[in-house]
């Protein structure tokens, strides 16, 4: 029975709150938008606010937004009992903290021992010290200072003239985390000179650790030009591929120089484990580690812990490693919390999951073609990394030679921009497919754009089941087929487009798809160049519309947000059926026909204008001949309707007809005679496109029949059969002449057909500039 009332009041507030804010099953009045001035800081409320309400607006400012403007719901991440034991650390602490002086030093001392004897225990590390601290550089930082001040005795009374007379230099693997370097020599008041990148393998061993031989030469020539050696970072499972550096060999070349030797990375965490590697084990001989085990158990909150080996404890406490106020140590509360409730063997479980469901992907991903992995051990590896890589022909490869190689093959640098650009979609593909995987995209420098599963760091927090590697896998299954085809295809649709008059190949290595095409216009009429791009927007933009409307499974688009060309058509993943000819000749028949019935519509504007000016001169020209036929008399308003009564007039109504099949003026005496308007000359009918093929039942646009798919090669997506049938089929080319002869056959048949539907009459068009207007209208009225 809990003694403490506050204690008890504390877990039941943090119970019932926790429960409160990981509840997305809200009602539905809470859903509406009651703060209206929620994103705007308003005035502290006089009387306050009850918890419940304070709680509440918490969870509206953490899931309102998301649930607003995204179309899935977002959800908390459920961070289990275990998270509430850290989350309870942080309020512990808190009220630990007003104490009494001699209790608290009792309680912070006990906490702080059990912690650091249990961590020591668990990864091996006899006789350390810890440093608790949320920032997981600032472990290193401080013991950077704790090295300086070791090694400089007088650095403490003439502070940075001590470093003056003998620079410092801290060594640091090129495959460390970026800006790691320029961090620590901005903490430390460092210049940037005193950091040293110490390149990786390029001949033998990993690429990813640090060339030993290298190392030991850069050390020899710092020491003999005056500077001081003074610490080395190195990496158990490098921050990109995972892998860990000869820690062994570091150790014996930092002994030699009297160096400090720290180690950092994710495979620092099979230290728990029963069957350690030799290359992580040596980890332990090491001066000092980071390790950061909220991400390795899915604690939140929790603080990560450097391990050190030090004698003397009051440059401890000069460097800040350790602290003489109590409050500060209350930090390793919440992991002191949270390592009770799972136990050792909780612990050691969790990590052992994760490096089961790498070893579960890396054992599946040796039987898929198309995939290369780098990873340092085949046998055991924490961090897996492969990407999409096809391998040639034309390379003296056999299928077998090309799935063991690992992905350190050199390529030219335009093929290497296209294998990243795939492998970037890839990777966010099955991040999208199978969140719970905690899959990623990592650029390494040797082999490009890769993808990344590491389980140590993601599946604690995700709750990645050996369920979730086997549907990764299955995705990646269903993946593979799409990236070699539209691989294979893309040289096709380049050169299939630059043969295709008015279409042009945009080549754009960053777009992950078949490729890029733009339909080319080019005006005669002396359009300058606003007006040029404007309709070349214009008709690509109606393109694109024109062609999401076809009933097939490509994808178009304009392509990304940003740095993506402008006015092109953007075309996806394809699969290995794919018609590339009729795909370009569809998208070049549907630009021209756009582009014709843009001039046509132009041109026609242009004739209507033109005709309604000429009708209005000529029924001018006819009102001032029926105004002479009539007389005088007849004009003015009374004794024009006696003399009309007694001898009423007979003239025919006065009208024109525009033809637009002959683009010319008629008159209406025809249409009054035979009471029936002219229909005019019958335009011949509208020819068939000649891209309309047989197809089979249920056969989709742009796909080729099954039995043009058995002809599919690496080198062609069609048979050489069908390419002689589609030579026959296709028209002759034509000259520039019969080209235009052939726009202007088509033109007139398009003005036919539009004259066929509609013959504009202009009866009695009015001219605003007419004077004999009302004189007419008042004339027809004494009439009636």
């Amino acid at each position: 029975k809990m003694v403490d009332p506050t204690l008890a009041e504390m877990g039941k507030n943090l119970n019932e709150a926790m429960k409160m804010l990981e509840d997305n099953q809200r009602k539905e009045e809470e859903n509406e938008k009651r703060y209206t001035r929620k994103d705007i800081p308003g005035p502290l409320q006089g009387s306050g606010q009850d918890m419940v309400s304070i709680l509440q607006l918490v969870q509206n400012l953490m899931h309102g937004e998301e649930e607003e403007e995204s179309s899935q719901a977002y959800r908390l991440q459920n961070v289990g009992e275990q998270g509430h034991m850290a989350l309870l650390g942080h309020s512990l602490a808190a009220y630990i903290s007003v104490l009494d002086r001699e209790r608290l030093r009792k309680l912070t001392t006990r906490i702080l021992s059990d912690t650091t004897l249990w961590l020591c225990r668990l990864f091996r590390y006899e006789n350390g010290s810890a440093y608790y601290h949320e920032d997981d550089r600032e472990g290193l930082l401080k013991i950077c200072r704790l090295v300086i001040h070791t090694r400089y005795e007088d650095y403490t009374v003439e502070g940075f003239n001590v470093l003056y007379t003998k620079q410092p230099v801290i060594y640091i693997s090129s495959a460390a985390r970026m800006g790691l370097g320029q961090a620590l020599c901005n903490q430390l008041g460092l210049p940037l000179s005193c950091m040293c990148r110490v390149p990786c393998n390029t001949m033998f061993g990993s690429q990813h650790q640090m060339d030993v031989a290298l190392l030991d030469r850069l050390i020899k020539d710092d020491a003999e030009s005056g500077k001081l050696p003074l610490l080395l970072v190195a990496n158990a499972g490098t921050p990109g591929a995972g892998h860990t550096d000869k820690l062994g060999r570091l150790k014996e070349l930092c002994e030699q120089y009297k160096m400090w030797l720290h180690v950092e990375g994710v495979n620092l965490a099979t230290l728990a484990l029963g069957y350690v590697s030799s290359s992580v084990l040596a980890a332990t001989k090491c001066d000092s580690m980071t390790l950061t085990l909220g991400s390795w158990l899915g604690l939140p909150a929790v603080p990560a812990v450097t391990l050190y080996r030090h004698e003397d404890p009051s440059l401890s406490l000069a460097a800040g490693l350790t602290s003489s106020q109590p409050v500060e140590k209350l930090r390793a509360l919440p992991l002191w919390l949270s390592l009770q409730y799972l136990g050792h063997d909780g612990i050691v479980e969790r990590i052992k999951h994760a490096s089961q469901l790498s070893q579960r992907l890396l054992e599946n991903l040796k039987n898929l073609d198309f995939i290369k992995t780098s990873v340092e051990d085949e046998l055991s590896s924490p961090v897996v990394v492969f990407k999409f890589f096809q391998e040639y022909a034309n390379r003296d490869q056999t299928p077998h030679a090309a799935q063991a190689s690992t992905i350190q093959h050199p390529i030219i640098s335009n093929e290497r921009h296209v294998y990243d650009t795939f492998n970037q979609w890839l990777g966010e593909q099955l991040a999208q497919l199978v969140p719970a995987s905690g899959v990623d995209v990592v650029e390494l420098e040797d082999e490009g754009t890769c993808v990344r599963f590491s389980p140590l760091m993601t599946s604690a927090v995700l709750g990645t089941e050996i369920q979730d590697v086997d549907q990764l896998v299955d995705c990646l299954k269903m993946k593979i087929p799409v990236l070699t085809s539209t691989l294979q295809l893309r040289d096709e649709f380049e050169q299939e487009v630059k043969r295709t008059v008015g279409l042009l190949y945009i080549e754009d290595l960053s777009w992950p798809g078949l490729g890029v095409v733009r339909y080319s216009y080019h005006s005669d009429d002396g359009k300058n160049d606003d007006k040029q791009e404007k309709e070349l927007e214009k008709i690509n933009t109606e393109l694109l519309k024109k062609l999401n409307e076809l009933e097939s499974d490509l994808s178009f688009s304009l392509g990304p947000e940003f740095g993506g060309e402008k006015n092109c058509i953007y075309i996806g993943m394809v699969t290995e059926d794919l018609d590339v000819s009729e795909l370009v000749e569809t998208i070049a028949a549907t630009g021209r026909e756009i582009e014709e019935n843009s001039r046509l519509l132009e041109n026609m504007t242009e004739v209507v204008r033109k005709g309604i000016q000429e009708a209005q001169l000529q029924l001018q020209k006819a009102n001032e001949e029926r105004l002479l036929e009539e007389g005088l008399l007849r004009q003015i308003p009374v004794v024009g309707s006696v003399l009309n009564w007694f001898s009423p007039f007979q003239a025919s109504p006065k009208g024109r007809t525009f033809n637009l099949t002959a683009g010319s003026l008629e008159s209406t005496e025809s249409t009054y005679v035979s009471k029936a308007q002219g229909t005019g000359t019958t335009p011949p009918p509208t020819p068939t496109s000649s891209l309309a093929k047989q197809r089979l039942p249920g056969q989709k646009i742009f796909k080729r029949s099954l039995r043009s798919s058995d002809a599919f090669s690496e080198t062609s997506s069609v048979s050489h059969c069908e390419d002689l049938e589609k030579i026959d089929q296709r028209p002759p080319a034509l000259s520039p002449g019969q080209e235009q002869g052939h726009l202007e056959t088509e033109k007139t048949e398009q003005q036919q057909e539009v004259a066929q539907a509609t013959n504009i009459e202009t009866d009695n068009i009015q001219s605003d500039k007419s004077p004999n207007d009302c004189t007419k209208v008042e004339e027809q009225g004494s009439q009636r």
